[in-house]
């Protein structure tokens, strides 16, 4: 088109469009990005930063075998049933690459964890910033993007895509002081999920409608509905991230290390409710189902561990765990029955020494028994972000029911279906929610690019 402002218009500044203007302008296109809040980030910029990347030159540095088959093993025994495997396939596929491109190209400052596995992890993988805060990722990102004086307008929403014939060229932006046009030969939507919208979630993802929503403000849908009006089809709308151990009421994380290492989830009355081996995301239903939130209960060798991580040492200095010299200290501040609570740590232990399972099921006991002294934190479950969307090609294009695209439009992150599983938390690997933002939002500025050079 030759009335074109821009090749590229990337609606949402979060990792998924700040990686895809990045890249689009590292392939010779003129590219800017549109952000409807005062600030760019998103969910991303909430994370934990993580990125998975099988075969990667970190992991073979460590000493790690790992590839793409390894991966995608991993992630369909999580996911279980998907409706597009193919796309599974290809975010295993170009995992190891998108890190190392955010390493090498954006200059990402990702290292590789490995002091533990994460969920849905067979071995270590998961590439992150050293602090585990997403919100250096993005500051990284960000950093690339100014270097390359790439436009990034915040406080700029989009309203509504400009549609031809049943092709798209660009949209239309509320500036705050009008609306105005911007036409672009490509768009890629780079706005979050729906998690931030209640009819949505009440609509698709009925089982956590009740939690409360953590995520970041502008995962409000737009994308759906934009989506739906042009006849894409949607994929995986009933999967979602939730979190089981947020910190009340501080708002912040509790990070699960506390939990992977040993710890475990108190009800109001001082009892286990389940298997906290089903993962920050899965069990977060179970949580919101026994009503109360919960304490996260841990001692001292797992407090200094999850302590090297900034966001939980910044939680402990607010006050937001507590310690007690012994678990009947811990029962008079929860007002729960001391002889109770000491009996449901006794069994725990128990367990842990044991060879099998407990009577949940866990059988991955970390660093259990617990012993004095304890620390502990009132939780409440949470809603982060959706992992449903548009239906995507393996090149991030919005494809219609009978396998067409809608041309000229591409999406990523959480505007695109994810590798999640049809439904539920249960699905959600570590990392699954920023792959597919930041390899998506890559692949459809590159996917972009080869077509208007065609």
């Amino acid at each position: 088109m030759s009335d074109a402002d821009l090749d590229l218009l990337v609606i949402g500044a979060g990792a998924c469009g700040l990686a895809g203007a990045i890249a689009a302008h590292d392939a010779g296109l003129s590219v800017a990005i549109v952000e409807k809040l005062d600030r760019p980030g998103g969910n991303s910029a909430l994370s934990t930063g993580s990125v998975p990347g099988a075969g990667s030159r970190f992991q073979r540095a460590a000493g790690i075998e790992d590839d793409a088959a390894r991966m995608l093993r991993d992630l369909h025994a999580i996911a279980g049933e998907t409706d597009d495997r193919a796309l599974v396939a290809r975010m295993a596929e170009v995992s190891a690459a998108t890190v190392e491109w955010l390493v090498d190209t954006v200059g990402a400052r990702l290292a590789l964890i490995t002091a533990y596995r994460h969920i849905g992890h067979s071995v270590p993988r998961l590439h992150a910033p050293p602090s585990r805060r997403g919100q250096d990722l993005v500051d990284d990102l960000l950093g690339a993007l100014a270097s390359r004086a790439i436009p990034l307008a915040v406080g700029n929403a989009a309203t509504d895509l400009l549609v031809e014939n049943g092709a798209v060229f660009g949209a239309r932006i509320d500036t705050g002081t009008g609306v105005e046009e911007i036409r672009a030969r490509k768009t890629l939507l780079a706005v979050n999920g729906f998690a931030g919208d209640p009819a949505l979630v009440r609509r698709f993802c009925p089982e956590i409608a009740g939690a409360a929503y953590y995520g970041a403000r502008g995962s409000t849908g737009e994308a759906i509905r934009w989506g739906e009006a042009l006849g894409a089809e949607l994929r995986n709308m009933g999967a979602y991230q939730g979190y089981a151990a947020v910190a009340y009421p501080h708002g912040s994380i509790l990070s699960w290390t506390t939990i992977e290492k040993g710890g475990v989830l108190l009800g109001a009355d001082g009892r286990r409710f389940g298997n906290e081996a089903l993962g920050y995301s899965g069990y977060a239903r179970i949580v919101l189902g026994q009503g109360d939130g919960a304490v996260a209960l841990f001692d001292q060798r797992i407090f200094d561990i999850a302590a090297q991580e900034e966001e939980f040492a910044e939680l402990a200095g607010y006050g937001g765990v507590r310690r007690a010299d012994t678990l009947a200290e811990v029962a008079v501040q929860l007002g729960c029955d001391a002889a109770v609570l000491e009996a449901e740590i006794a069994a725990y232990n128990q367990a842990a020494r044991g060879a099998g399972a407990d009577r949940f099921g866990r059988a991955e006991f970390g660093l259990a028994p617990l012993s004095a002294p304890f620390h502990f934190a009132r939780t409440v479950p949470g809603l982060f972000h959706t992992q449903g969307g548009l239906r995507v090609d393996g090149d991030a294009r919005v494809l219609r029911a009978d396998g067409s695209a809608i041309a000229n439009l591409f999406a990523g992150g959480g505007a695109a279906a994810g590798i999640s599983g049809r439904s539920g938390a249960l699905g959600y690997a570590s990392g699954n929610g920023l792959l597919t933002a930041v390899a998506l939002g890559r692949l459809g500025a590159l996917a972009a690019a080869a077509e208007i050079a065609r």
